[in-house]
């Protein structure tokens, strides 16, 4: 699983990755909860342009379920949608797409393939 890969056993609460893209993309991984079957993980986007932060439309945030034992990533939340339904009728009032959770878990999948294949992470140097 990818995002194992990028957490590389930091699954304590509270723990933090920071995988820097360019000198102004980055993304950040948050362990929220550990239990004994799942993880509750938040991964955002942080982006820096000009010394200005970016709105809230352009920082995005998504809050993954991690399933030990069936090696699996749920997409909890993303952005301003709380529970995601795997099928939407459309039209609908929120103007969801009929497959949102897929071109969710496909957005977190194209987000952990860039962090695995451009991201850096700051080693502090021991002295």
């Amino acid at each position: 699983m990818m995002l194992l890969r990028l957490l590389a056993d930091k699954e304590q609460v509270g723990e933090r990755r920071h995988f820097f893209i360019s000198d102004f993309l980055s993304y950040t991984i948050v362990v929220e909860e550990v239990t004994k079957y799942t993880s509750l993980i938040t991964m955002y986007q942080s982006s820096l342009l000009l010394e200005n932060k970016l709105s809230e439309m352009f920082t995005p945030k998504m809050v993954i379920r991690l399933y030990h034992d069936a090696r699996l990533a749920e997409v909890i939340s993303n952005q301003d949608i709380h529970r995601v339904k795997p099928r939407y009728d459309y039209p609908n009032p929120q103007m969801h797409l009929p497959d949102e959770k897929q071109q969710i878990n496909q957005f977190l999948k194209e987000w952990l393939q860039l962090s695995l294949q451009l991201g850096q992470v700051h080693v502090p140097l021991s002295t």
